[in-house]
């Protein structure tokens, strides 16, 4: 049985940090305004991602769906502009997913490492995970490989890539238990249980190091990963043996991964997934957590702080207005200070919050759609501003933004 943490801090944190995050304090200003950037994406593209590496610069990935080519390309924002798009790869066998979607990360030394999805399989959820690295800044690319070794035609997905030492961290859900002779892939109901699986791999893209995590969790919610002073933590949706589907983490600590560890009681039982991961930042020991959960029938969306990179953590805040559909991020300004956004039926919203408690007011990022179509907003820390990035249903193009801080 996975056991619950108990010790919870009640009070506010004053820490240290090497990051540039910590000279701010309390005393930041609240964002007020929105404005919206030029985008580098063309029609026909969802599936955005944010990500921004140790020199400050952000890289958008997105895939653009033609027909049954499906192509997955990158720009980056330096001095206030987008580059020209890259393409990273493409092919006409991927499975395209509005929840599942592709990712990049940079090391800040011109190695990136980036995957998509492609088909294993005739059946629905039969897909592997393809890896793809560049040592030149993202100019040219590698051939892809696949992540996991196991050969089985099930799902693999849900990937989260982050730079560490002088590897990229890699974990994804991996449902190579979920297959039998009679139903390949499964999902929901399947014969066997999804896992979570991490790696390490290398600038060349060759795996070092790979573990699975946990036994048992749910089946096609995102994950989320940030590394902390003691190395990565990766947190997830878990699945409890009465279907109890609350929110865990494992933690790498002296080259040893721990036990999953639920991060709070939420106690949402519910026989199928739900499809909204967690979100998860850090600096140093210094870790925020945010996700989507339901409790009396009402939906929340909760954050939680810990001083000591999810050894212990502080009650839960509760950020959202009262009808949210959950679709979180969530980036830390400082130490004592993160930014949550999440999507409040059709409306892009964030928010500022510390560990003490204390919410600031809402903000409007931008008006949306609950449709599936519209995907998952994404967030990223650049400086002084939050950068935003989302799919809009109607035009079928990506929007931009950025907010000061």
């Amino acid at each position: 049985m996975k056991k619950l943490l108990t010790a919870l801090s009640l009070g506010g944190f004053l820490f240290s940090c090497s990051d540039d995050r910590n000279e701010r304090d309390d005393r930041i200003a609240v964002p007020s305004s929105i404005t919206m950037l030029t985008s580098p994406v063309g029609d026909s593209c969802a599936e955005p991602y944010l990500f921004t590496d140790s020199n400050g610069i952000v890289y958008l990935s997105w895939i653009e769906k033609i027909g049954k080519q499906g192509t997955l390309k990158f720009s980056s924002f330096i001095n206030d502009k987008w580059s020209e798009p890259v393409t990273i790869a493409s092919g006409k066998n991927w499975f395209v997913n509005w929840a599942d979607y592709p990712v990049i990360a940079s090391d800040g030394n011109k190695n990136l490492l980036a995957h998509f999805l492609e088909k294993s399989d005739t059946a629905k959820f039969t897909y592997d995970v393809k890896i793809v690295n560049s040592t030149d800044s993202g100019k040219t690319w590698s051939k892809s490989k696949i992540l996991h070794d196991d050969k089985v035609k099930a799902e693999h997905g849900f990937v989260s890539i982050i730079p560490y030492n002088d590897q990229f961290f890699v974990t994804w859900l991996d449902g190579r238990r979920t297959a039998s002779e009679k139903t390949h892939g499964g999902h929901d109901g399947h014969h066997g249980e999804m896992t979570l699986r991490a790696a390490f791999i290398d600038k060349n893209g060759n795996k070092v190091n790979e573990w699975e995590l946990d036994e048992r969790i749910c089946d096609c919610c995102q994950t989320t990963a940030a590394v902390t002073s003691d190395g990565p933590i990766v947190v997830y949706r878990d699945r409890s043996d009465d279907e109890v589907r609350d929110i865990s983490i494992v933690r790498f600590v002296n080259d040893q991964w721990t036990a999953p560890k639920t991060i709070y009681p939420d106690n949402w039982q519910i026989k199928a997934c739900p499809v909204n991961g967690p979100r998860a930042d850090a600096i140093n020991s210094n870790l925020v957590i945010a996700w989507f959960s339901i409790e009396d029938k009402r939906g929340h969306v909760k954050v939680v702080f810990s001083k000591d990179g999810g050894t212990t953590f502080n009650q839960p805040i509760r950020i959202d207005e009262g009808k949210p559909i959950g679709r979180v991020d969530v980036v830390m300004v400082d130490s004592l200070t993160a930014i949550v956004s999440w999507m409040e039926g059709s409306s892009i919203k964030a928010a500022r919050v510390r560990t003490d408690g204390r919410k600031d007011p809402t903000i409007m990022i931008a008006p949306s759609s609950d449709k599936r179509s519209s995907g998952f907003p994404q967030m990223t820390l650049m400086k002084d501003k939050v950068i935003f990035a989302w799919t809009d249903d109607e035009s079928k193009s990506i929007k931009v933004a950025s907010m000061g801080l």
